[in-house]
């Protein structure tokens, strides 16, 4: 067996990178500081700081772990296409109990502010 990594196969996707970006992007939406976060995940208090300046990656166990706190699935963390996953989920839920009136008014809204 040759060594597989020698040529780098998959260029890391830019997937380090996005791992950086939404970790930032959550974290402030759920205005928190890196510092709270990093103890609330039972870190060092610079942790999050650390991996946000781009300084290695979390073990498969501590990316859950802030999954989790950020109220996301590993799928969403990495689903650039929606900006705020948490208030999403939110705004989703609330909006399947409206009325067919008011979810149309909601939709022209929603079509509106999109100008």
């Amino acid at each position: 067996g040759e060594n597989m990594h020698s040529e780098n196969t998959f260029e890391e996707n830019n997937y380090e990178d996005l791992f950086y970006d939404r970790l930032t992007q959550l974290r402030s939406a759920k205005k928190v500081s890196a510092r709270d976060m990093s103890l609330s995940i039972g870190q060092n208090p610079g942790y999050i700081n650390g991996l946000e300046n781009k300084k290695g990656l979390p073990s498969m166990t501590v990316f859950f772990y802030i999954c989790d706190y950020l109220n996301v699935t590993p799928k969403e963390f990495f689903d650039e296409s929606i900006v705020c996953p948490e208030q999403f989920k939110n705004l989703y839920q609330d909006m399947k109990e409206l009325n067919h009136d008011d979810q149309q008014l909601l939709w022209a809204l929603t079509k509106r502010l999109q100008k």
